[in-house]
């Protein structure tokens, strides 16, 4: 008897033991499922593109909501036009790297070495390392201006901010350059042809023999929409959204453009080239579409921005290069965050954000789900810790399961 009764004893066990490895095994495949969805969804816009954080509007969220916000969509790359003290601290301690500008108006000052110095000491050092400050970018669209003057500021302004730099410990992390408009071409087709205006010819030379010499990039901002919007009879929409079409042949090099952002990229390759350099790389620090204009901006819809920017995401992810330079994946920074309703001039200028001040995206490519936690400020905490905290639950999950069984 007593032999029988244990014999049944170990054959329930064994029974039990089978019944919870299957449903241990069971618990563990969901998790797994749980943390690949929750990495898909993480994934939208964490592909490697940086985003333009402009604050030209009166109704933004705060810097820690946007903080928050951009974390919860895996973005890890930002760039600002200046150093705004509030945005640098809201971001310590994340993964988010930083491009901050100096603005026009401080480029006679910065040719000072002194006080070029003073300004990364207040603006630079004391947020390093807790917030990730990679480049500082003097000036913008310079040379596409009139101004002679403020043009003949910027090499100099641009080597007093590396030599603060290189004083002050920083070289190594941060590195330092300016971004040009593609007003700055003289020919931008065919892509090999592309060449520099020549009569900016002395000011462009220069900085890219400091760009050598630093090893930092050339940077563009490119808007195929202002070549569609300026001539919509000529210049195919298919080509500038990156929709199927026939693309274009470069008679030179055989080479086919199938989107026009492409060979501007390449048209700025061949310019440096011309100008002796190969050792230089080209980066987008600008591009977008606006989602609404004025009566004559035609191609200002909410149809097409979403077109751009959701055909755009997928190259990148892809991690294309361009036809001239195919191993080399091309590095873009979106235009723009938010919509800034105090930007001057046509109605465009105040609608190239992915999103309303509210959070809420201004189109659908695949962006809404933690975007809606923007509507309280309680919900901060949320976007921040939701899914640490669903993680954390479902191991404590299969922890207390398997102390129980």
């Amino acid at each position: 008897m007593a032999r029988r009764c244990v014999s049944r004893g170990q054959s329930g066990g064994v029974s039990r033991s089978r019944a919870m490895a299957i449903r241990l095994s069971a618990l563990f495949s969901a998790l797994l499922l749980f943390l690949t969805l929750s990495d898909s969804i993480l994934r939208v816009l964490g592909v490697g593109v940086g985003i333009n954080y402009g604050q030209i509007a009166n109704n933004l969220p705060s810097p820690a909501r946007v903080s928050y916000l951009l974390q919860s969509l895996n973005i890890s790359r930002v760039k600002l036009y200046d150093a705004d003290p509030n945005v640098l601290s809201a971001f310590a301690n994340s993964n988010v790297e930083f491009v901050i500008g100096l603005g026009n108006e401080y480029l006679l000052n910065m040719t000072d070495p002194i006080k070029a110095q003073d300004w990364i000491e207040q603006h630079v050092q004391p947020f390093i390392p807790r917030t990730k400050i990679t480049c500082i970018t003097v000036g913008n669209e310079i040379l596409s201006g009139n101004d002679t003057q403020l043009m003949s500021y910027l090499l100099p302004a641009m080597q007093s901010v590396y030599a603060a730099l290189v004083s002050l410990g920083l070289s190594k992390q941060v590195y330092v350059t300016t971004a040009h408009s593609l007003a700055i071409l003289g020919n931008s087709f065919p892509p090999s042809s592309g060449s520099f205006r020549q009569d900016l010819g002395e000011y462009i030379h220069s900085i890219l023999n400091f760009h050598a010499q630093v090893n930092s990039p050339f940077l563009i901002n490119a808007y195929p929409y202002f070549a569609y919007k300026d001539s919509p009879d000529q210049v195919s929409l298919d080509y500038v959204l990156f929709r199927p079409n026939l693309g274009t042949i470069d008679p030179i090099t055989n080479l086919n453009y199938d989107n026009m952002l492409y060979a501007q990229v390449d048209a700025v390759y061949s310019a440096i080239k011309a100008m002796g350099h190969t050792d230089i790389d080209v980066k987008i620090s600008e591009t977008g579409w606006p989602s609404k204009g004025d009566l004559n901006e035609v191609g200002a819809t909410v149809e097409n921005a979403g077109i751009y920017h959701s055909n755009l995401l997928r190259r990148i992810e892809a991690r294309q290069g361009t036809p001239a330079n195919p191993s080399v994946p091309i590095d873009i920074y979106v235009f723009a965050l938010f919509n800034e309703n105090l930007k001057p001039g046509p109605a465009s200028e105040r609608n190239y954000g992915l999103y309303y001040p509210d959070g809420t995206p201004v189109y659908n490519i695949g962006l809404r789900g933690n975007l809606l936690q923007l509507d309280s400020a309680s919900s901060d905490m949320i976007v921040r810790n939701s899914m640490a905290h669903l993680v954390r639950d479902a191991l404590f999950g299969v922890l207390a399961f398997t102390i129980l069984v």
